[in-house]
């Protein structure tokens, strides 16, 4: 499909809208057995997550989310982690295909890494956030991190985010203040876009119509979902 809007002047590092209408292509294509779009926009290398949201009218709440901290090459990267995110995260059920027209995709582009001095050295909304420290019970080291998104829609402030991400790492034992000051954390930014499933028929449709196509194909789309 011709992704809208596709500027060749913009940063391809940074999260556009046609990342995800390209995840949710991907996605589509996989469950229905047809073949993998081809990636129609500009490649770079940058790490990536790719999050799966289930909408409602009580907001939404999470389908799936993986990615990589590791830069990659972005045309590749993002269409397995699309997938890896869709039915691969361990924590949900692999997503099937009647569930899209209830799904959100947000893909997150990250950039700026570096270390912090602390573990307070961080702000919330602003930066993403990855922690290393030894498990003062199992004698291992653990790591875990935070999207920069994360801590604000949970409403925590840095303390209640760490302390969560410490409990992600696989920690069970008491959360101390000595445990919190062994942290090494490391902060990063991002650059998030989002596409539900309707946004994302309706870029097929204008697709379709740019092709000279009709617009029936788009209707053989909601039939195939709806079945």
């Amino acid at each position: 499909m011709v992704y809208p809007g596709i500027e060749e002047s913009v940063d391809p590092s940074i999260a556009q809208k046609w990342h995800c209408l390209y995840s949710f292509a991907v996605l589509q294509s996989h469950l229905t057995g047809n073949p993998s779009p081809e990636p129609d926009f500009p490649d770079c290398r940058c790490a990536l997550f790719v999050t799966w949201n289930t909408m409602s009218s009580g907001g939404h709440r999470l389908r799936g989310c993986i990615g990589t901290l590791e830069p990659k090459q972005l045309h590749a990267a993002l269409h397995d982690y699309t997938l890896n995110s869709a039915l691969r995260d361990h924590r949900f059920s692999p997503i099937k295909l009647k569930e899209l027209p209830s799904l959100q995709c947000k893909v997150s582009l990250l950039s700026r890494f570096e270390k912090a001095a602390g573990w307070q050295d961080w702000a919330v909304g602003t930066h993403g956030i990855i922690i290393h420290f030894t498990d003062p019970e199992a004698r291992v080291r653990r790591t875990a991190t935070f999207l920069p998104d994360v801590a604000p829609e949970q409403g925590w402030d840095r303390q209640a985010a760490i302390d969560a991400l410490v409990r992600k790492a696989g920690y069970s034992g008491p959360m101390t203040p000595q445990l919190r000051d062994s942290i090494s954390l490391e902060r990063y930014q991002s650059t998030i876009a989002s596409v539900t499933y309707e946004e994302f028929l309706e870029a097929l449709q204008e697709a379709r119509r740019g092709e000279g196509q009709a617009d029936p194909a788009v209707q053989a789309v909601r039939l195939q979902v709806a079945a």
